[in-house]
């Protein structure tokens, strides 16, 4: 049984950090948990109880988060899929891997966030050192298990959906994405993207769905902003799912590299023209 641990890593600390987690049981993928904090995912695995609390911010402890996983899951975590800067070396500057993606899919308003010494810096130095040690290898090139994968949800997204550009399903730019509409149209439009998203995640991974609930229409922004995380974070298992099954390739070199799947392998995987 295959076990992949997305999260969707936030750059800072006093920002949460979404997480799922993604099992073949049976040969089919199945989205086994999601929550929109670490601490979430380590209250899931201590007392088997899906907490709804407002999520804080926290920095990653990887053992104690690779362990929790483990108890979610019933085995260990195969990959880990990070929606975060990676590199074998100090991050001071955009890197390969930044530019690649960005000649690739800025066309397509996918280009990657400039990350520096600081942002995400530390952050994104622990995390790597400690997978690392807990035996979770920056993956560049070659695909090995246990390891550790660099993606990013927008091109992926668009891959998955075969769309024109960059999807509008970030809660904080609805006034961005529809200037024109007044607040309650723009939140319907979200919850319709979201509803396009989720339904495609529900084609790769059966009954994700049911996991992956959307919040009420009227819920407030901290909790739109939780979905949203755990959404990002499914979306980063899903990826690690591609590369798994040759469904995706790396954008970088062998410092640091982006995962990204295509639509061609992607229907190719599914028997489609």
């Amino acid at each position: 049984m295959t076990t992949i641990l997305g999260i969707d890593a936030a750059w800072t600390a006093t920002q949460p950090s979404g997480v799922a987690l993604i099992s073949d049981i049976g040969g089919d993928w199945c989205l086994i948990f999601t929550g929109p904090s670490y601490r979430h995912l380590i209250a899931q695995s201590e007392d088997g109880v899906v907490s709804t609390s407002r999520p804080s911010g926290s920095v990653a402890e990887p053992a104690a988060l690779l362990a929790a996983s483990a108890r979610v899951a019933g085995v260990p975590v195969d990959f880990v899929a990070v929606d975060m800067p990676l590199s074998r070396e100090p991050i001071t500057e955009r890197r390969v891997s930044d530019n690649l993606v960005s000649a690739a899919y800025g066309a397509r308003h996918c280009s990657t966030h400039t990350p520096s010494a600081i942002r995400p810096g530390k952050i994104s130095d622990d995390l790597r050192s400690g997978l690392e040690r807990c035996g979770y290898g920056l993956l560049t090139k070659e695909v090995g298990a246990p390891g550790l994968l660099e993606v990013y949800p927008h091109p992926a997204l668009v891959e998955l959906m075969r769309a024109e550009k960059r999807l509008p399903y970030k809660q904080g730019k609805t006034r961005n994405y529809w200037p024109t509409e007044n607040p309650a149209s723009r939140r319907n439009k979200l919850f319709e993207t979201w509803r396009r998203i989720v339904a495609c995640l529900d084609q790769e991974i059966p009954g994700a769905s049911e996991v992956l609930q959307l919040p009420p229409l009227e819920s407030p922004s901290w909790q739109l902003k939780a979905f949203e995380d755990m959404l990002d974070a499914v979306i980063c298992a899903w990826v690690g799912i591609c590369v798994f099954q040759g469904a995706a390739v790396p954008f970088g070199n062998d410092t640091s590299a982006i995962w990204i799947p295509r639509s061609e392998l992607l229907a190719s995987r599914r028997g489609q023209p």
